[in-house]
């Protein structure tokens, strides 16, 4: 459990250092290959059931409707220099297993960081949800260039050109406008995509992309100045539902 809430501190966290202050990247010799060696902390990153992966081979399974009770808005946006995450208000859900995992914030990847049929997307969503014991699961969208897409509208408009401390979004921000219409989903076991690459997560990536514009896309990787994706993880003996 320790390991699990250690996880959720991070991913909620506006730094890019763990609790002993070492700093990662996405290139160099801080970058993917070398996270498991930055820290002790990090040793899951060489683990045997890590993300993202590239779905394929699938297993068909009956997988369950998953239960989304989402609310209107989200409280603040940050740029913590590694993405673009937008802090959830209390109060949003979702059913999986059931189990009840409340929606703690949702941050973006360019390019998308799993891919399907390795088919890799200009930009993924992560939707980042703890149950009461520090359980993680992640419902991943992914995006095609497109038509503008309704919630990068509103949130890009209080987008942070640096990193820095969060920002108050105005209301009417919601989560659910982000999800595809069609709710089917691939499943997988995995871990964080980004140190300390804790295991054990439950991974729900929706089978159907939603639209951004270029534009839209183009804004966030102007943030971020660089790729911002890990690249993916041996599957080894896991299976990816469909």
């Amino acid at each position: 459990m320790k390991k699990a809430w250690f996880a959720v501190g991070m991913l909620l966290s506006v730094s890019a250092f763990s609790a002993r202050g070492i700093h990662w990247e996405y290139s160099g010799e801080a970058g993917p290959e070398h996270w498991a060696t930055l820290d002790p902390e990090y040793s899951a990153c060489a683990g045997k059931n890590q993300s993202p992966i590239n779905l394929t081979a699938f297993v068909e399974s009956e997988l369950a409707p998953l239960v989304f009770r989402y609310g209107e808005g989200s409280a603040e946006i940050l740029n913590n220099g590694h993405t673009v995450q937008i802090n959830a208000l209390p109060g949003s859900s979702l059913s999986v297993d059931g189990i009840q995992f409340e929606l703690k914030q949702f941050h973006f990847h360019a390019p998308s960081e799993n891919l399907i049929d390795g088919k890799s997307f200009p930009l993924e969503a992560h939707l980042v949800h703890a149950d009461q014991d520090g359980h993680l699961a992640v419902v991943a969208v992914l995006f095609t260039e497109g038509a503008a897409n309704t919630v990068l509208e509103k949130a890009w408009a209080h987008l942070p050109e640096t990193a820095g401390g969060p920002l108050t979004l105005p209301p009417g921000i919601s989560p659910l406008d982000l999800l595809p219409s069609n709710r089917d989903y691939y499943r997988y076991n995995g871990s964080l995509t980004t140190p300390p690459c804790s295991e054990g997560v439950r991974w729900l990536v929706m089978k159907n992309p939603v639209p951004a514009s270029k534009a839209q896309i183009d804004a966030f990787t102007h943030v971020m100045h660089h790729p911002n994706n890990r690249p993916v993880q041996a599957v080894n003996a896991r299976s990816v539902l469909k």
